[in-house]
């Protein structure tokens, strides 16, 4: 097997001024598998439909609790409600009811998949590692100086150690953009999204979380 060769990205602040250079963890070097990054996305697109599709059944139809007509000597076929599967606006049958399409692939594989998505990016050179990104309060126009500052024009992922009210509030207005905390790390997210901007200190953790 081959070790996984260690990537060294520089290290910004918000003014795009190099302050130094971070080795990226071991997961964001491995073998990107497609067939899993597919698998992993077709899971959690699944998981994300609404399951509301209904259709009433014979029994929830209103109507049809009188029989149409007498069972023998009309010279038509018998019939016990107007609301059976065969009559118009009867109810139907076998129609789609309230359902929830998730599943969920194995944890192996689920870490593997994420690992995969990491490594593409970086392979395309679309991760980014900033020192330290702190807002004092919400406001929007900074956080688009900073994203233009960077040179980020295009879709962007902000990666965190942990939650934080003022960034993502001052992100959730500007288009492609959206702050996640690592917990939250996912392969969809992750792929759609054409810059993977991560805060330093949020390496370690991502390190922690792929490494069990």
């Amino acid at each position: 097997m081959v070790e996984p060769a260690n990537i060294e990205v520089p290290v910004v602040d918000p003014r795009n001024t190099e302050v130094g250079k971070v080795t990226l963890p071991a997961a964001f070097s491995e073998q990107v598998r497609d067939g899993l990054l597919f698998e992993q996305v077709l899971s959690q697109r699944a998981a994300r439909r609404s399951g509301t599709a209904a259709t009433k059944t014979r029994a929830e139809v209103s109507g049809g609790g009188k029989k149409p007509w007498k069972q023998k000597g009309t010279g038509r076929a018998r019939a016990g409600s107007s609301r059976s599967p065969i009559w118009r606006g009867g109810g139907a049958t076998f129609g789609p009811q309230p359902r929830s399409y998730a599943y969920r692939l194995p944890r192996t594989a689920r870490r593997a998949a994420l690992a995969s998505a990491l490594s593409q990016k970086a392979r395309d050179g679309q991760v980014r590692v900033i020192d330290a990104l702190r807002l004092d309060q919400p406001k929007t126009k900074r956080m688009q100086e900073i994203l233009a500052a960077l040179g980020i024009k295009g879709s962007v992922l902000i990666v965190g150690r942990g939650e934080d009210r003022n960034l993502e509030l001052s992100a959730r207005n500007i288009p492609y953009t959206r702050v996640m905390t690592v917990a939250g790390l996912n392969v969809y997210d992750v792929l759609r999204h054409e810059i993977l901007l991560i805060q330093r200190d949020a390496l370690p953790v991502i390190e922690e979380r792929l490494s069990r």
